[in-house]
């Protein structure tokens, strides 16, 4: 637990013994911890000279109060996270000088393998500091979007991140379920009928394009450093975003559904007012090019559960097609959460 202070496991069980029996010696800890005395003692130093306990002339220790001592590492901490932020920024700024004019092989890394793909990807978005932007198709090469764990780290920093769909990924397993608790974290969302390439943009710095698998067997990538080439996929992206549809999905926990073939099992239908959620996420998928059966599957629906309600939401929009219904539904925000 306090291994992100610098403690070593050896020194935080002392550190806890200490706190919970004052005034004791290495030999006493020792027994109770059921550890030789070499660890015992070094760690007890260790301990005295990070402040963290006091030593009496009879040898005898006490830990200090850890708000006092505890608080005083996790502020040395801050301070030393800060200081190297300020030098990120500084040597971002020399490598950028140094990178201008540089060669064609200092701009352009290849990465060969999963195991280097997954490492970069999430490096990329470590480094953002305002934007990730990215294009997400099917197959995934690196890792599945609920296994992204730099998203959400990044997203807690104040990085804005959009992101274009492929409208074929929404067909992958759980990937509904992915997309809403992304909406739900302040990702952007679109989705386009065609996605040209796997793309991901980190401010205007970096950016990783996954390639063909090599003549080994390995799939391949390259990581770009800022360059022509760069503001040439930056400018791509976002003639893509402008022209993608926005994904908007709730919360499916809000509008529980009955398993697939439980028909006669009663069914929150359309009310006067409009769509229910489910509506809602019924008319989004299908909005964004989804087939009958695969909304039907991403939703956990049997396709009759799902025709029923389509048919009952076209009756409360006094419409008698599917493209009615849909423009109906665009004009008066049916598929908004």
């Amino acid at each position: 637990m306090l291994d992100v202070l610098g403690l070593e496991l050896d020194e935080e069980r002392v550190y806890r013994a200490l706190i919970g029996r004052p005034d004791t010696t290495a030999a006493l800890l020792s027994d109770q911890l059921a550890l030789s005395h070499a660890p015992v003692d070094k760690a007890l130093t260790r301990l005295v000279e990070w402040g963290l306990a006091t030593r009496s002339a009879d040898a005898r220790f006490t830990a200090a109060p850890p708000a006092m001592a505890l608080g005083a590492l996790i502020s040395q901490r801050r301070d030393g996270l800060r200081t190297a932020e300020q030098a990120l920024v500084a040597f971002a700024e020399e490598h950028r000088a140094a990178m201008t004019g540089s060669s064609i092989t200092d701009l352009i890394e290849v990465v060969t393998g999963v195991d280097a793909i997954r490492h970069r990807f999430l490096q990329v978005q470590q480094a953002a500091r305002t934007q990730v932007r990215s294009f997400i198709t099917a197959p995934f090469v690196a890792l599945p979007p609920d296994e992204n764990t730099a998203e959400p780290m990044a997203l807690g920093r104040g990085v804005c991140f959009r992101a274009v769909l492929d409208r074929e990924v929404l067909a992958e397993p759980g990937i509904v379920r992915d997309a809403v608790d992304s909406l739900r974290n302040g990702v952007q969302l679109r989705v386009a009928d065609h996605v040209p390439m796997k793309l991901v943009l980190a401010d205007a710095d970096l950016g990783l394009v996954p390639l063909a698998v090599t003549p080994a067997g390995e799939p391949g990538a390259v990581l770009l450093h800022r360059s022509g080439l760069l503001d040439a996929l930056d400018a791509l992206f976002e003639t893509v975003w402008r022209a993608a549809r926005p994904l908007r999905l709730s919360d499916p926990e809000s509008d529980p559904e009955p398993a697939p073939g439980d028909e006669n099992v009663g069914i929150v239908e359309a009310g006067p007012e409009g769509p229910t959620e489910l509506d809602r996420r019924i008319l989004a998928l299908l909005l964004a090019g989804l087939t009958d059966l695969t909304a039907a599957t991403q939703l956990g629906l049997s396709p009759r559960t799902l025709h029923r309600r389509l048919r009952r939401l076209m009756d409360l929009a006094g419409v008698r097609t599917r493209m009615q219904l849909g423009a109906h539904a665009a004009r008066n925000g049916w598929a908004e959460p």
